[in-house]
């Protein structure tokens, strides 16, 4: 295939630097195009055939599309891999149309990996701790800041694994704190601790340290706030379980040293204490419980809609907590 067809594979759990990568390429297309239909789309939520439609289908409007098209890794139906497939291998000559895959899983279905151009597929792997350190202090340098030692150590222990959440972070203490102030750790502490923003992945932490009263107060704020859907609430903690998956796969083999551990993408001190405890909550076999049991809850909230979404999610959380992954007793999924 020529390296000229309109498709990327962008994988892997660095945020920031994918989605700079994104922005890059749609900056690029508007030069060309102009205008463009911009869709961000979910595989989990949207049909194969009707991504296709929006790739083939021109706009009055606009000179092209731009399609993002998220969770990548959940395209999977024998029927679904083949249209896109076929897409793609029939896209050298498009010149109105662009497709993203992104997934923050390392890979995808292989035959659609096979089918795009070398060139155009990148893992963003999450940053090595010291690259991270350098990173902030660069931030805060530019924007006429200092920072201590300690409070960059206390961000990274505070903060999510990956630039993207890094920067919204940093930039808040530029807006809080006057030009020139230096940062120190109880800044840091003051700051993050009673301006979390919640996620998927501080409701993990919350599994994580056995607090369900925690957990679902998060999981309510969540969907007060809008911020993320009980769907892609569950999309993100099953990300983190497969993670936990991985922990163990690297543990059974014996490959818990700092290079295997960094290459898997637990480079950050904050992880890799995160993930081993949450390795001696739940063992190997409870983790594929657990990943089972959030594939069904999702199917179930998808099934019913929204009028039993926050009882079905809570039930789940529980069974996470206190059962190990274990279903409710009465509660049954198709």
């Amino acid at each position: 295939m020529a390296d000229t067809a309109p498709v990327w594979l962008f994988t892997g759990p660095e945020i920031g630097e994918r989605n700079a990568a994104i922005d890059d390429i749609r900056q690029k297309a508007v030069k060309v195009l102009g205008d463009l239909d911009y869709h961000s789309l979910y595989a989990s939520d949207t049909r194969m055939g009707e991504v296709i439609s929006l790739l083939q289908n021109g706009s009055l409007f606009s000179g092209g599309r731009f399609i993002l098209l998220r969770n990548a890794e959940e395209i999977k139906k024998k029927e679904d891999v083949s249209m896109l497939v076929d897409w793609i291998t029939s896209a050298a000559s498009i010149t109105d149309a662009y497709l993203v895959l992104v997934s923050e899983d390392i890979g995808i279905d292989r035959k659609i990996e096979a089918a795009i151009p070398q060139g155009h597929k990148r893992v963003f792997w999450e940053m090595f701790e010291d690259r991270k350190e350098q990173w902030i202090v660069n931030y805060f340098r530019t924007s006429g800041f200092a920072i201590d030692p300690d409070a960059v150590a206390s961000i990274l222990d505070l903060v999510e694994n990956n630039t993207e959440a890094l920067k919204s972070a940093c930039s808040r203490f530029t807006l809080y704190y006057p030009a020139g102030h230096r940062i120190t750790e109880k800044d840091t502490l003051d700051f993050l601790e009673h301006n979390r923003e919640e996620s998927p992945f501080t409701l993990f932490d919350s599994l994580v340290q056995g607090d369900l009263e925690q957990a679902i107060e998060i999981m309510n704020k969540l969907t007060l706030s809008r911020e993320s859907s009980p769907v892609q609430t569950i999309a993100g903690l099953t990300w983190c379980f497969r993670r936990l998956a991985d922990w163990h796969a690297l543990s059974d083999s014996g490959m818990t040293d700092d290079f295997s551990l960094k290459k898997a993408g637990f480079s950050s001190k904050k992880a890799i204490t995160q993930y081993r405890q949450a390795a001696k909550r739940w063992d190997s076999m409870d983790s594929q419980r657990l990943l089972a049991l959030l594939a069904d809850t999702d199917l179930e909230i998808r099934r019913t809609g929204t009028a039993v979404q926050d009882t079905l999610v809570q039930g789940a959380l529980y069974s996470i907590c206190c059962k190990r992954g274990v279903p409710l007793e009465g509660v049954e999924y198709r």
